[in-house]
């Protein structure tokens, strides 16, 4: 039987234990090896905190399908933690969000500078994020086709949860731009059916902020997940409001964000 491996980086914070948490309760599903990393700066530190991290292991209890490993490297969050997902194999990295607040913290507003350096998608929870059972998936596209690089990874999951899948974007009001939004829809909902999964299709109005809109639809049908794809031509993506207001979002629900430029290839 494959086994899955699920990098979670851990700060030894409150964060880095929910991401933990609802790292275990996802790998209940399949073979899984959940792989607790931290990254340091300094050499002197690595026995140190790799005993931390085997404490940390020692208080959790792993299901049957679950392996525990821990793994300490020299470098910098911002860089390594992609590389190393990669190295390793890794399908998914999840990782604890202190929020928008806190500059100093390193999981804190900087989540996205993370998230774009690497090729591996991240799945981001929050301290208050509550574990419950993966029901609908609700994924926000937009006019790009970079968005659309999501829905392949979204429909992987819903196969593993038996879950849901809400696609979302705004409505175009310019008769070609929702013909071509039609279109690219369609695209997404063929695919589904042909893997047999179950996906509405939702159009909201196109006046106000669509975060708020996406919030509001995954408040409003129950979404347990957000997933987007992550793509931005800035100089300074990690500024990309939109996609970090979802990562933090204030219902606390986790989001599964790739970056769009990196994803090639199905990860489950």
């Amino acid at each position: 039987m494959s086994k899955n491996l699920y990098i979670v980086p851990h700060d030894f914070t409150e964060v880095g234990d929910a991401a933990l948490r609802y790292a275990m309760n996802l790998g209940q599903k399949v073979r899984t090896e959940i792989q607790l990393v931290h990254v340091v700066g300094d050499k002197a530190k690595l026995i140190s905190c790799k005993q931390k991290l085997e404490k940390i292991v020692q208080s959790n209890t792993a299901g049957p399908n679950i392996e525990l490993s821990t793994k300490v490297v020299v470098g910098s969050i911002f860089e390594d933690i992609g590389k190393l997902a990669k190295k390793e194999g890794a399908q998914l990295i999840i990782m604890g969000t202190h929020g928008v607040v806190g500059m100093q913290k390193i999981f804190g507003s900087n989540v996205i500078k993370v998230v774009s350096s690497s090729e591996v998608p991240f799945l981001v929870v929050q301290k208050n994020t509550k574990i419950t059972e993966v029901k609908r998936i609700i994924v926000p596209i937009d006019m790009t086709k970079e968005s659309l690089q999501i829905t392949n990874l979204a429909g992987d999951l819903s196969n593993i949860f038996g879950a849901e899948i809400h696609v979302i974007a705004e409505k175009e009001s310019d008769e070609i731009l929702s013909r071509k939004l039609a279109n690219r829809i369609s695209l997404v909902k063929d695919q589904y059916d042909e893997r047999s999964i179950k996906a509405h299709v939702s159009l909201l109005s196109s006046s106000g902020s669509y975060q708020k809109k996406v919030i509001d639809y995954a408040k409003n049908n129950q979404g347990d997940f957000i997933a987007l794809a992550y793509h931005s031509e800035s100089l300074l993506p990690m500024f990309d409001t939109f996609a970090q207001n979802l990562v933090v979002n204030e219902l606390n629900i986790p989001c599964l964000i790739i970056n769009s430029k990196s994803a090639s290839k199905l990860y489950f």
